[in-house]
């Protein structure tokens, strides 16, 4: 049985958003019952990708018949602008009647607009889902996770995400027998080593609607380690410690504390990169201790400081060393939270 999948394109989309998926499908479709794919776009015709290359005999949804997955694919503006309504009304088409219904990057601020996601948990490119979350306080937005599946609709994070995206699709449509072989023909992971975060090195802070949490946002921004705890911010901002949360949780969707440790480790990976040791990225960063810093990373980044840097800091493949920071946290046991990661160099 073919299975027929319409891409939603439009102009200034990003070409790995379809480019990637495609080729998985195509893969796929080598080893198991193929798939047809169908470029829908508001308009039809040719469209002009992020990269400049062109996607032609794109057809409008209207004319795309029945489909039984509907991808749609993610740009920069779904972001900064509010979605153009005929991209909406495509969308709407095609996802009336389709079993599955998927988005790639910020293609899911367009599932989002029309409501789809409403109590939904859903994920998007680390540096939007802030974003995504405040647009659409009813969407559960987990900005860590790779790939999310809730009911009918699944959504990834950044660009090369929608390849870990479809290679579930393919997965859920042939096994998992064929999904693996298509990810080692691509060189690609079946399930990649931590989460989105990890990608991340600045943190992105949506402007504060109000005048009151600017100041102490760049005030934490500028020098992560001095005293930001919600007494001294709520001191420093004239108002409550409860009120001050109350203002985290409304413009930022998080509390204080979370987002300083956030900002924090933000600034730990940036220094890890620079060539600091984990007591310096700690110290310098405001984390304090080797500890609270491997702490850190195993919560938000599903890794460990020294394996971070290894992926992080260079195209260029450097020896192993089995000594110092790199033996102790070949398996990062986190006393207290009941966290283990371990890390194995299998090939997907």
């Amino acid at each position: 049985m073919t299975h027929r999948v319409g891409f939603i394109v439009f102009e200034g989309v990003t070409m790995l958003d379809v480019s990637g998926p495609s080729e998985v499908l195509h893969q796929a479709g080598r080893l198991a019952p193929g798939y047809e794919l169908v470029l829908v776009s508001p308009r039809g015709g040719t469209v002009t990708t992020s990269a400049g290359p062109a996607l032609s005999g794109t057809v409008r949804a209207a004319e795309a018949g029945p489909v039984d997955t509907v991808v749609v694919a993610g740009g920069d503006r779904l972001a900064r602008q509010p979605v153009e309504e005929e991209l909406l009304a495509s969308v709407r088409v095609l996802t009336e009647r389709a079993r599955r219904v998927a988005s790639v990057c910020t293609g899911a601020f367009v599932l989002a607009e029309l409501g789809l996601l409403d109590g939904r948990r859903a994920t998007t490119h680390w540096r939007h889902a802030a974003t995504l979350a405040r647009r659409y306080p009813r969407v559960r937005v987990e900005p860590d996770a790779m790939h999310i599946r809730d009911g009918r609709y699944v959504t990834s994070a950044g660009i090369s995400a929608g390849i870990d995206l479809t290679l579930a699709l393919v997965e859920d449509d042939h096994g998992a027998d064929v999904a693996r072989n298509v990810a080692r023909e691509l060189v690609v992971f079946m399930q990649r080593p931590g989460g989105q975060s990890q990608f991340s090195t600045a943190i992105t802070t949506p402007p504060p609607r109000g005048d009151l949490l600017r100041p102490l946002i760049a005030s934490v921004l500028s020098d992560p380690a001095a005293d930001h705890s919600l007494p001294a911010m709520a001191t420093a901002a004239a108002v409550s410690p409860r009120h001050l949360a109350r203002l985290f949780r409304a413009e930022l969707g998080t509390t204080p504390a979370r987002w300083v440790e956030r900002v924090r480790l933000d600034r730990a990976q940036q220094l890890l990169l620079e060539g600091h040791s984990v007591t310096s990225a700690a110290r310098h960063s405001g984390l304090g201790s080797d500890e609270t810093l491997r702490r850190a990373f195993a919560r938000h980044l599903g890794t460990t400081p020294s394996q971070y840097r290894k992926r992080f800091a260079t195209t260029r493949e450097e020896r192993s060393d089995a000594s110092g920071e790199d033996a102790a946290e070949e398996v990062a046991d986190v006393p207290g939270d009941g966290v283990e990661v371990a890390f194995q160099s299998e090939v997907p």
